[in-house]
């Protein structure tokens, strides 16, 4: 029994050392397989997320320049007005009166340069046949000459009368909407008061103040000088406060010349066309300001790019030996699915995008080339 049970055990071991000896033998010199983006430069535009507020192009204040009751409102409220129409009527009862004794007192003094002329004129032909005294003579010339400076001052005075009069027709300094009336006929209003009759605000066009930090000024400044600018100006577009876009572009005009102390921020003023007035002073908008077109941008996609614990982007890729190479990169923003690489990364990069976890610097692999979904470069703001 012991001789059988030796013999099976006997003949087991050479089945499995038969088994293994069929086993074909693993390949140390396997490969790994990763999948790559080749990477290609692209044109894109670049653009600046801005927050902002919309202001009224122009702003006035309307007010009396005389005393008086207000006899009639002349405007609906929130209508536009044209500049110089009427809008309040001050009564003109004492200021026509005014008026009327100005032009009369100037009619007088007219009448008395006239008569003290031909006076004058009388006196000196007879001083020379001694008819009158050499004092007589320079008398009516003086009278003369005082009636002359009368003649002006009256006239100043008719001036004067007459604009305080039309000043009594309260008009429009500006062109825009009118908003609510302060006062209502039957109210005093005096040319010192501090309160406005009412205000108009130009809103065609319109500007839109954004602000920057100055951080983010000297970097967009260094930017744009490696990128291509528009020459019609920098093209602006903005959103409106439930999420749709404005439907007029419109354009960066000018740069504040200063940095507010308080803030660290500067003020950057573009200005829309607004002929439905959809936008209206105060109004929170988010805007984005196109930096220039970059011609030879590196678009990554964004599975091919790691970060460590301090945010230290790194990137995998294949060289030319077919062995991993890791590379330290600097990222710019986010365009749609890929990182715009400031540095780092190269045209024609073989940038693996799949498999990353199961490769490290040094080893051989396989690239093969996949397809890296949406890489279109999409402008996106930063």
């Amino acid at each position: 029994m012991k001789t059988l049970q030796r013999s099976m055990i006997a003949g087991l071991v050479v089945m499995i050392a038969g088994c293994d000896q069929n086993s074909p033998p693993a390949d140390a010199n396997m490969t790994t397989e990763v999948g790559v983006k080749t990477l290609q430069s692209a044109s894109v535009t670049l653009d600046s997320q801005l927050a902002g507020r919309v202001t009224g192009s122009m702003t006035s204040d309307v007010r009396p320049q005389v005393d008086g009751i207000i006899q009639k409102r002349l405007f609906t409220e929130g209508d536009e007005v044209k500049a110089g129409q009427v809008l309040y009527q001050i009564d003109p009862a004492s200021y026509q009166a005014s008026y009327d004794q100005a032009v009369a007192q100037l009619k007088n003094a007219q009448a008395l340069v006239k008569s003290s002329k031909l006076k004058a004129e009388r006196y000196a032909a007879l001083v020379k046949d001694n008819g009158v005294s050499r004092q007589d003579a320079d008398d009516a010339q003086a009278t003369y000459q005082q009636n002359v400076a009368s003649v002006d001052q009256y006239r100043a005075a008719v001036e004067s009368a007459r604009i305080n009069l039309n000043y009594t027709q309260i008009k429009a300094p500006i062109s825009g909407r009118i908003g609510i009336s302060s006062v209502t006929p039957g109210a005093l209003v005096t040319a010192s008061q501090t309160t406005a009759l009412a205000t108009i605000r130009a809103l065609d066009p319109i500007y839109v103040d954004l602000t920057q930090s100055s951080v983010q000024l000297l970097k967009l400044r260094r930017q744009q000088a490696s990128l291509q600018q528009n020459k019609d100006g920098v093209p602006v577009t903005v959103k409106l406060e439930d999420g749709t876009t404005y439907d007029h572009p419109g354009k960066l005009e000018l740069t504040e010349v200063s940095v507010d102390e308080a803030t660290g921020t500067v003020t950057l003023r573009a200005i829309f066309p607004n002929p439905q007035h959809e936008l209206l002073p105060g109004m929170y908008v988010r805007a984005s300001v196109t930096n220039g077109v970059k011609s030879d941008a590196i678009l990554a996609p964004q599975q091919g790019i790691t970060r460590d614990a301090k945010g230290n982007a790194t990137a995998l890729v294949v060289d030319k030996e077919n062995k991993v190479e890791s590379r330290d990169v600097v990222t710019d923003r986010v365009m749609g699915n890929n990182w715009l690489i400031t540095s780092g990364l190269n045209q024609g990069d073989k940038l693996i995008v799949e498999g990353t976890a199961k490769v490290q610097a040094g080893m051989q692999v396989k690239a093969v080339d996949v397809s890296s979904g949406d890489n279109a470069p999409t402008s996106e703001g930063h």
